[in-house]
């Protein structure tokens, strides 16, 4: 019970200390994670479970085209975006047909994407 107290209070600390940076990065983390439990559950036939985190993933990628401000990024923004709507159209095309192959596809862009936002915090750091 004390563990379990910790660990919450850990990763609210975590959430409500953390830069706007870290939260992207914390957000395409569970991206990712969301993923392949989504995947992982198409596998193993748990509809529920599948539809559950495609939809937390699609929520992740609706919050990261809200706040992405074009006016400030060019086009680099707007083709970021058209990525972000591209993810979220495919996950509701996989969501629909429980098609692991359209997973299969789709985790590995958003693994790219988690990791040049990374890249993009490590140099922003080291430019500071």
């Amino acid at each position: 019970m004390y563990a379990q107290n910790a660990y919450n209070t850990y990763k609210t600390n975590s959430v409500n200390f953390a830069s706007k940076e870290q939260l992207l990065l914390m957000l395409l983390d569970g991206a990712v994670k969301f993923c392949k439990i989504a995947r992982q559950a198409m596998e193993e036939k748990d509809i529920p479970k599948a539809h559950e985190n495609i939809v937390k993933t699609q929520d992740i990628f609706y919050e990261l085209m809200i706040t992405l401000d074009t006016t400030q990024t060019g086009s680099w923004g707007a083709n970021l975006l058209d990525i972000y709507d591209f993810i979220i159209r495919r996950l509701r095309d996989a969501n629909t047909k429980k098609d692991i192959t359209i997973m299969d596809e789709i985790i590995p862009l958003v693994e790219n994407i988690r990791d040049m936002w990374n890249e993009a915090y490590k140099v922003s750091k080291v430019a500071k």
